[in-house]
């Protein structure tokens, strides 16, 4: 019977999620300092594939393109990611306390972003050297789980805080040589997370690789459901473990890095959207891919609203993030301890 809810339950969250998700997208480009009316966001964009006569000044076409259309879908896939994430991560290791940088992604990205700005590296230099490194960081923990000579997922984890807790002490050791006037400050605010200097370029470098991340794992889902009922189960299925273990890793840590090497850190995503999403839809991977990307865009997107709307002086994104997340993960553990003594 709970999985017939589910199945009811899940088509009809999703559209209502979709709407909401479509309404924040449109209400986003009417938040800042210069507001945008939805008539005249329709008639730019409509302009780029049809002949509509031009009555509105050379600027907000510039905002429209330039500025508020890559940051709004930034957060819809940065969010969107970085949930997809977590929800693998936690429906393949079993534990709803993994989240997407459990494997030393976030260490690592933040230490090479560290590294290429106290060498004075421009912002793509940066970026590029983000992504480098916490692609680094996951192959370092992927090689000490090999060298330790078992094939454990739980050791592959255990890898992954040991790297970790080793880049974090090399980005403190860069922080401690930055210059204190200009480059800590950047450090500090980069590490705080924030879409402000996401561009089109940045668009051009995440889209690809989000879209195939997604789509490997839309096919392998009903193989991730199997999996995480046990390794015995899914070889006696005739499923290739390794396999689909490594494509989940791979997609999942390729679209966490690539948000961090654009955003910076934004935490609490990854982990609290999934748990979220499992009380509407369930525990099933199928229906927790689709759900945890329409809720980790909406909560950034919405995130991000905050923070260009609220105040003069951006709080970082990170920041709120986490300051909404703590709670309400806090929330989520004391409900779900409640339903085990009463179950």
């Amino acid at each position: 019977m709970k999985n017939d809810k589910f199945s009811i339950r899940f088509p009809i969250f999703v559209t209502i999620l979709s709407i909401c998700l479509l309404i924040l997208f449109i209400i986003s480009f009417q938040i800042g300092s210069y507001p945008i009316e939805a008539n005249v966001l329709l008639d730019v964009l409509l302009s780029k594939i049809m002949d509509i006569r031009v009555y509105w000044d050379s600027t907000v076409e510039k905002i429209i393109m330039d500025v508020r259309i890559p940051r709004i879908i930034l957060g819809i896939l940065v969010g969107g990611s970085l949930s997809v994430s977590g929800a693998s991560y936690q429906t393949l290791f079993k534990n709803p306390m993994v989240s997407p940088d459990i494997l030393g992604v976030s260490a690592g990205a933040g230490f090479g972003a560290a590294l290429a700005m106290i060498n004075s590296g421009t912002w793509a230099e940066i970026q590029i050297s983000a992504l480098l490194f916490g692609l680094l960081a996951v192959a370092i923990a992927y090689l000490i789980s090999k060298v330790s000579g078992t094939s454990d997922i739980t050791t592959f984890v255990l890898a992954g805080v040991i790297v970790s807790n080793f880049f974090n002490a090399l980005l403190s050791v860069v922080k401690t040589y930055a210059d204190t006037d200009s480059q800590l400050p950047s450090i500090t605010f980069w590490l705080m997370g924030s879409l402000g200097k996401g561009d089109t370029e940045d668009l051009i470098r995440i889209v690809p690789i989000v879209f195939v991340c997604i789509a490997i794992l839309f096919i392998c889902r009903y193989y991730i459901d199997v999996l995480s009922t046990g390794d015995e189960e899914a070889m006696a299925m005739g499923i290739n473990v390794n396999i689909i273990r490594t494509a989940v890793i791979i997609c999942s840590t390729l679209m966490t890095v690539i948000s961090v090497s654009i955003c910076g850190t934004i935490g609490w995503v990854g982990l609290v959207i999934p748990h979220i999403a499992r009380m509407f839809v369930g525990a099933r991977y199928s229906r927790l891919l689709i759900t945890s990307f329409l809720m980790g865009g909406f909560f950034l997107l919405l995130m991000d609203n905050i923070v260009r709307g609220v105040s003069t002086v951006q709080l970082p994104l990170g920041v709120l993030t986490s300051l909404v997340g703590t709670p309400v993960f806090a929330v989520l553990l004391i409900r779900s301890r409640r339903g085990k003594e009463n179950a």
